[in-house]
């Protein structure tokens, strides 16, 4: 167990917070509900009923799709843009998907590379590409969901106001879909840009996001001094 926390200690680190997090929102989130239940005169709801919710479901897929979004359009232009002095950045003139050699795969794969590197075809083409296609698949289920959950609240609350019901369509056209999700997508970009800029000049000691505290601002690729 020691071992295994060691060597996957970043991953555990950030799984907890994720939980620990996830709790608390659906705690302070189902204590929330209940106030604006019983103010608007109507019955306080389980815990499990409010987990299970579709407000719930919105409030947490609003979020994830935008992170998802986030690293997929930052592993994208990573490989056409580059940021002269970022550590999140190749060197300028790297640019592009790099040669087999580069990438190690086909007959420059190592003997302990992964076996759709090491192999042609469909399969190594996938592989190539699946950190991106996962985080775009797990984007747009995230968006369908946020999509799907925010479309029934909003019906719940047209109901109330004797309002006719929207389709999905209809909803995801609205100004209310789109003012909710570029609020995330907008603090997303700027983050990343940030980091991207920030790391230039700035340090951190014994990060793997920062280069060595010494290292001149104008350079990119600290592995290849």
């Amino acid at each position: 167990m020691r071992s295994f926390l060691r060597d996957n200690g970043l991953s555990v680190f950030f799984l907890v917070l994720f939980v620990a997090a996830l709790i608390g929102q659906s705690i302070a989130g189902h204590a929330n509900n209940n106030e604006e239940l019983v103010m608007h005169g109507q019955p306080a709801v389980s815990y499990v009923q409010f987990v299970t919710s579709s407000a719930f479901l919105v409030d947490v897929a609003e979020n994830w799709q935008s992170e998802f979004l986030q690293f997929f359009l930052f592993i994208f232009a990573t490989i056409w843009f580059v940021q002269r002095g970022s550590p999140e950045s190749k060197r300028p003139g790297d640019q592009g998907t790099g040669s087999d050699a580069e990438q190690a795969v086909g007959r420059h794969a190592r003997d302990d590379s992964p076996l759709w590197a090491r192999v042609g075809g469909w399969r190594r083409a996938v592989y190539s590409n699946s950190l991106l296609l996962v985080m775009g698949a797990i984007f747009v289920l995230s968006w369908l969901a946020q999509s799907l959950g925010g479309l029934v609240v909003a019906n719940d609350e047209n109901a109330q106001h004797g309002v006719a019901a929207e389709t999905w369509l209809e909803y995801i056209v609205s100004p209310e879909f789109w003012n909710r999700t570029l609020q995330n997508w907008q603090s997303e970009f700027l983050a990343v840009g940030a980091m991207v800029a920030f790391a230039i000049y700035l340090r951190q000691r014994g990060s793997s996001e920062s280069k060595p505290v010494g290292t001149p601002h104008h350079t990119t690729s600290v592995e290849s001094e």
